[in-house]
């Protein structure tokens, strides 16, 4: 690992062995690209990656000179109006009224390590020999704006960190209105663009594109990263799979309205941006005042898509997940809200923990309704005191009498909402962001305070403090169950409002800030209506999420596997549920609905009083096998191995550090008849090693696993055997591989 200044050639480079990051300083005192991808031999010059031509109607900054124009350079702060016509990474409004800038080359400096982000999650380093960082500063004259740019490789995988501060020292205000976080520019534009989108309750699916002519974008202005448009992106070669091929990852480090975006120009080179949405987006500075952009990361592969995953999930579980519960394996859990909704006592609480508890079960959850006058939709949310006609004990007296039963108590907030009828909106009612004279939209009949305001995030915290320091609370639930509309704050000045929405942010990051390190052994889980605030920005503070309200095993497989493109097994809460199921009525075997969800952090969405004695045995040994292989099904190295979105089976795997031991999830959709035989090739075992399947006994070496495959052959490969039992629809199977001598 190294970050090398060439003087002679004004060039810098970022290595590891792994990747290489080349810039150089242009002629005209601008910072220019060269190289993101395959590490390279270092060297004084790399000056010929910068391919310069005269190009018709280009904009030429030095008469008589028609080779060198900013349209047609690679550069890392691009700025629009100046001769680059493609979309800026930065904008700032003058008093004047003008919106050109011209950053020139001012220095750099290098230190180990990695610096923190003010104010904001990002990814860090727990040793200084775990990273390097570079900064480059720039500065626009005539503004006196400088922006630095910062840039950090890690000494293991193909990840690279990007962020931007800018700094107001000249002596007029500025408005910033555009401050991408990412820049990269690309020489050609054969890549397929792959995104995780969709919905709620059919979060982060896989849809992939060809990339052509034109601007092709995702991104949010909902006010969190959303359920639509996950902030991930990969532009990937056509030939590339899980296991062979270039690609290239861009994960964004914030839970807020994001733009990631990807123009081909005229001559098919590519612009990556990554950054606030600038639609939403506007901050004013004063002279002396900076603003520090969200951080974005970079992860290169040249081995499939299965290696930019792995760096993501380390780097994320490792490095960007933090506290107390980054490196244990979490509690298996059991959350009432789809066994009571809001139609629960706290005897018929107990009663499930009762159960849950003689299933080895370690953790209860009380859902929505335990506080104010909450027993619907409509009231309560903001009144975080304890319901005694509820819960005649409190919350102290609940969770002490859990703790009794052998298990820990977990509670669910939902700190940013409030409901018209609730006494801290009937004391506060300009708490909410609302714009003045217009109408209000609610979502979930409840509406979302201004977090961008101080004494409103300090008035929540000082409730969630005084019930987490009273009772034993052990894990906190923290949902946001709507988007964000009428972004108006009555405490800005009109030339402030552009920076509600960052502001919010910020607000929700420094309550999440204070409650981790107040009580630091708490095991946050974020939520957002399931998965609509998934996001690298939460799971720094939270490092497990919801990932999404839909339970059902069948829409779980799809939803778990796309997520898996950029976040680790550990951070995905996943629920073993009742059937019919709620959400899509859909009906699937027990075992099933279990062997989806052992594949995150697991738990139970039900109540264990309604299953038959059979069930419950079921239940017992999956708490059992959980218990047993959940060190690796978290902290593994995950494969995807057969895609949902491909066909009727699906499967994935993950493998132990020492490789001996591997479990395998298959997974059939419909039943067929007469079918073909099928296997699945395996990844990440020891060729040399032997493995023997708990499934049915055989040993095969990891040689043949892989090459050949593991056979997952049924009685539906031709008729069903009188002796046999027929297979069904949602049909899955969990192989536990172990190395063994011989």
């Amino acid at each position: 690992m190294g970050i090398v200044y060439h003087k002679s050639s004004k060039t810098f480079h970022l290595f590891n062995g792994e990747i290489s990051y080349l810039m150089i300083v242009l002629e005209n005192g601008h910072l220019g690209q060269l190289y993101f991808g395959k590490g390279m031999h270092d060297r004084e010059d790399f000056s010929n990656l910068l391919e310069l031509a005269p190009r018709a109607i280009a904009a030429c900054p030095r008469l008589g000179d028609k080779v060198f124009s900013l349209e047609h350079v690679k550069q890392e702060l691009p700025s629009y109006g100046s001769g680059d016509f493609r979309s800026p990474a930065v904008e700032i409004q003058q008093e004047n009224g003008s919106r050109i800038s011209d950053f020139q080359y001012q220095g750099y400096r290098i230190e180990p390590g990695k610096p923190k982000l003010a104010g904001l999650p990002a990814t860090y380093v727990e040793d200084p020999g775990e990273a390097e960082t570079l900064v480059v500063e720039l500065k626009d004259q005539v503004t006196g704006m400088k922006a630095e740019l910062s840039y950090t490789i890690f000494a293991q995988g193909g990840l690279l960190a990007k962020s931007v501060r800018y700094v107001n020292e000249g002596g007029e205000p500025v408005r910033l209105e555009r401050a991408m976080s990412l820049c990269l520019d690309l020489p050609d534009c054969r890549y397929e663009w792959v995104q995780l989108s969709g919905a709620w309750a059919r979060e982060r699916h896989i849809i992939a594109r060809k990339l052509a002519m034109g601007v092709q974008s995702i991104g949010s202005m909902r006010g969190s990263s959303s359920h639509h448009h996950n902030p991930f992106l990969v532009l990937k070669r056509p030939d590339a799979t899980e296991e062979h091929g270039e690609a290239i990852g861009f994960s964004f480090v914030y839970s807020g309205n994001f733009l990631m975006q990807a123009e081909v120009d005229a001559h098919d080179s590519t612009r990556v941006l990554v950054g606030l949405h600038p639609d939403t987006f506007a901050w004013k500075l004063e002279p002396g005042e900076s603003f520090q952009a969200p951080e974005a990361v970079m992860a290169y592969s040249c081995q499939g898509l299965n290696a930019m995953s792995q760096d993501f999930h380390r780097l994320y579980r490792t490095r960007l997940a933090k506290g107390y519960w980054r490196d244990r394996v979490r509690p298996i859990l059991i959350n009432n809200w789809e066994a009571t909704y809001f139609d629960f006592t706290e005897e018929a609480l107990l009663e499930i923990a009762r159960k849950a508890a003689e299933c080895g079960v370690e953790l209860f959850v009380l859902d929505d309704g335990w506080f104010g006058k909450r027993s619907s939709e409509f009231a309560g949310l903001g009144d975080w005191v304890a319901n005694k006609s509820r819960l005649p004990h409190g919350i102290a007296g609940l969770a002490e009498r859990i703790e009794g039963l052998g298990m820990k108590f977990g509670l669910w907030f939902e700190p940013e909402m409030v409901n018209l009828d609730s006494d801290l909106y009937r004391s506060h009612p300009d708490w909410i962001l609302e714009v003045p004279k217009r109408i209000k939209n609610h979502g979930r009949n409840q509406f979302v305070l201004d977090f961008s305001r101080a004494e409103v995030v300090d008035a929540i915290h000082g409730m969630m403090v005084k019930i987490l320091r009273e009772a034993k609370v052990s894990y906190i639930k923290w949902d946001m169950n709507r988007s964000i509309t009428e972004c108006y704050s009555k405490a800005l000045p009109p030339d402030q409002q552009g920076e509600v929405f960052h502001r919010y942010i910020l607000g929700v990051y420094e309550l999440y800030r204070r409650l981790t390190e107040e009580f630091p052994h708490i095991l946050f889980e974020s939520c957002a209506s399931g998965g609509g605030r998934f996001d690298p920005g939460m799971l720094y503070y939270a490092p497990q999420g919801w990932v999404s309200d839909d339970t059902d095993a069948v829409e779980r497989m799809k939803i778990q596997y796309g997520t898996s493109l950029c976040y680790p097994i550990s951070s995905l809460g996943a629920h073993v549920s009742v059937i019919p199921n709620h959400q899509v009525s859909r009906s699937t075997p027990f075992h099933t609905r279990a062997n989806v969800a052992y594949f995150g952090t697991f738990g139970y969405e039900l109540d264990l009083n309604s299953l038959t004695e059979e069930e419950i045995q079921e239940v017992k040994k999956q708490v059992s096998f959980m218990k047993e292989y959940r060190s690796i099904l978290q902290f593994g190295t995950f494969y995807r191995l057969k895609s949902p979105f491909e066909g009727n089976e699906m499967s994935w795997m993950v493998v132990s550090p020492d490789k001996k031991t591997a479990l395998v999830g298959w997974y059939r959709v419909l039943n067929q008849v007469n079918a073909r035989f099928t296997r699945i090739p395996l990844a990440g075992l020891c060729p040399d090693f032997c493995y023997e399947n708990s499934f049915d006994g055989s040993r095969h070496f990891g040689d043949e696993l892989m090459g050949f495959g593991l056979i997952t052959s049924d009685v539906t490969a031709g008729e069903v055997p009188p002796d046999r039992d027929p297979s069904c629809d949602f049909e899955s199977r969990i192989y536990v591989l172990k190395a063994v001598e011989g």
